[in-house]
């Protein structure tokens, strides 16, 4: 989405020159010229009568193509969903395999490494007291608040940096984990908006938006109200009532990332 968050000579004859002497010229025929028009006519009633017809229920003759673009995506969706659940059960099998040669030292101990990266990769689930954060459109009557100016449309919706300045925001209050929607976020998770909807892992997601953070709530919630552009974001609620939800939970459990996580380029963090 793009960014909409701001503090606030005379002419011869058509048959040539008459010559200086004799009869003048015979005039051109018209034949040919009059057999066009009628093709042409003919041609239009033809045109017409189909476009009648077409009307009348025969056919579409102005398809909706955002509903085909829609089906499109949904189908999309659906298929990315499965290929998801077939790496995450490929892994799973894969994992069992490795873990079968365990009488062999070496690949022991690369298992032992591998476990001791999955958490902080987020292939893990993890459990804990969380604070769940609703971010919505405003409703399609939202009025200005008083004093404040007529809102644009683009101030009306849910942008891609709305969405991540929350994310960042529950990071940075220590969150042990972060779920979006129905996936949880790895490192190489990334945060993207395609017009009106947000595109996550291969998947395509539309408003409300609920992100999950598992973390002492408190400090999650303190961190969230003291980052700069979740102000910001909170100056279009109370303006254009954008929606803003958030709510405290004693224990919830998010599911480990079941993504891939190619990586060409990585260094170990100080």
């Amino acid at each position: 989405m793009a960014s909409g968050r701001d503090q606030l000579d005379e002419p011869e004859s058509a048959d040539g020159p008459e010559p200086a002497g004799g009869p003048a010229p015979r005039p051109r025929s018209r034949v040919a010229w009059h057999t066009g028009v009628v093709l042409v006519f003919a041609l239009a009633g033809a045109l017409f009568l189909t476009a009648r017809d077409t009307a009348d229920g025969q056919g579409d003759i102005r398809p909706d193509r955002g509903a085909q673009l829609s089906d499109v995506i949904r189908a999309q969706n659906t298929h990315n969903q499965q290929l998801t659940e077939q790496v995450a059960g490929q892994r799973a099998d894969q994992d069992a395999l490795t873990r079968g040669q365990s009488a062999d030292a070496r690949v022991k101990a690369v298992q032992d490494q591998v476990d001791a990266l999955a958490a902080p990769v987020a292939l893990t689930p993890v459990s804990g007291s969380a604070l769940a954060v609703t971010l919505n459109d405003a409703p399609p009557n939202a009025q200005p608040a008083a004093g404040a100016p007529t809102a644009q449309p683009d101030w009306l919706i849910i942008h891609q940096q709305d969405v991540q300045a929350v994310v960042n925001a529950l990071w940075a209050g220590g969150a042990t984990g972060i779920q979006l929607m129905d996936q949880r976020l790895a490192p190489t998770s990334a945060v993207r908006c395609v017009g009106n909807t947000l595109l996550l892992q291969g998947r395509v997601y539309s408003p409300p938006y609920v992100i999950t953070a598992v973390g002492d709530t408190a400090k999650l919630r303190s961190s969230l109200l003291a980052a700069p552009a979740v102000q910001t974001y909170l100056e279009y609620v109370s303006a254009y009532g954008l929606g803003w939800d958030v709510k405290a939970r004693d224990r919830v459990t998010l599911p480990g990332y079941t993504g891939p996580l190619d990586v060409s380029f990585a260094s170990v963090a100080p």
